[in-house]
């Protein structure tokens, strides 16, 4: 039985109009998720990921930035619809779609405590009293396993490590009981051992709340043993989609290989280096014809230079890739 889509995006577009020109941060980007399903959005630092799930839930700064088409279908109705600011957006923001932000310490305001702002959350999505608020929060910072919770609720963001911040943002989430949860680099600036702690728990929103997350990062390795499929993202656009285990054995996109190359694999021969990928990314303004990715790529033929190539499907499962290479020339 085909599973439910919670979120389908078709042909996103998002801009920046600069003094020196329009940034297409997003460009003509579509994806979807199911029930109870992780995505991974990935790609390195400024290839439009994090503007994208900004997109989504309508929170591009106007001006400069603005969403220029495409359509976000979220329960049956395009959320493009409805203003920014909008009682509507206001009410999908937390209660159906939740977003925890890739810097957890500067997510909460530093003079209030955890509780102060955790029900103030949970009052304006769930319109109940303060004491029931409170015990809904204690409840919520239980379930991401924070020890003395009440106690947990009387702090304040600085008191609190930033495992533990990251822990109250998903605590948010599961107190409003969002169908989506956005997680933005949910592990950056943590030790090893946390960065499993915030997966693992991740994981298990899904198994006990039936919750969706879409995760966005830039480590492949990190998603690999969580998501389901895996959307790789280069100068605002979607170059690789697939399921995860075909992403891993079967890379396409020289991109992709790429990133994979860069990962630690303590199964391989532990004198194997690691390769960087050369170079940076484009900037994305005024991007040249072609690929975006020629300038970096050591596969390179002339129709990489003249034409952008189109996702296309490879292989029986749901692979798609934006490459002009043949099957022959990748997997080799």
């Amino acid at each position: 039985m085909e599973q439910r889509r919670v979120l389908e995006v078709k042909n996103l577009k998002t801009s920046f109009f600069t003094p020196t020109g329009e940034v297409k941060a997003v460009d003509d980007v579509s994806y979807h998720l199911h029930e109870q399903e992780i995505i991974a959005i990935v790609g390195e630092s400024g290839c439009g990921k994090s503007v994208t799930q900004m997109s989504v839930l309508q929170l591009i700064q106007s001006p400069p930035g603005k969403i220029l088409g495409g359509q976000i279908l979220f329960e049956g109705k395009n959320l493009l619809d409805y203003a920014p600011k909008s009682q509507e957006m206001r009410r999908i923001r937390g209660a159906g779609i939740a977003m925890i932000f890739q810097e957890p310490m500067t997510s909460l305001n530093p003079v209030y405590t955890i509780g102060e702002q955790l029900t103030e959350v949970i009052r304006t999505h769930t319109k109940c009293s303060r004491k029931d608020a409170w015990q809904i929060g204690v409840a919520a910072l239980e379930a991401v396993g924070i020890p003395d919770a009440q106690e947990r609720m009387r702090n304040y963001p600085f008191q609190m490590s930033g495992g533990m911040v990251q822990r109250v943002l998903t605590a948010t989430a599961i107190a409003c009981r969002s169908k989506i949860i956005i997680a933005d680099e949910p592990t950056t600036a943590l030790d090893v051992t946390t960065q499993a702690q915030v997966m693992e728990l991740l994981l298990s929103l899904v198994e006990k709340y039936k919750t969706s997350i879409i995760v966005v990062t830039h480590n492949l390795g990190l998603v690999t043993r969580y998501s389901h499929r895996v959307y790789v993202m280069y100068a605002g656009k979607i170059i690789e989609a697939g399921a995860t285990e075909d992403i891993l054995m079967h890379p396409w996109h020289p991109y992709t290989r790429g990133l994979l190359e860069c990962v630690p694999n303590l199964t391989e021969d532990k004198e194997r280096e690691l390769v960087p990928i050369q170079g940076a990314p484009p900037r994305l303004q005024n991007l040249p014809p072609g690929c975006a990715f020629k300038p970096r790529c050591t596969c390179v033929s002339g129709l990489c230079r003249d034409e952008f190539p189109t996702l296309r499907r490879i292989g029986p499962n749901e692979h798609w890739v934006a490459c002009h290479l043949d099957a022959e020339v990748s997997q080799a």
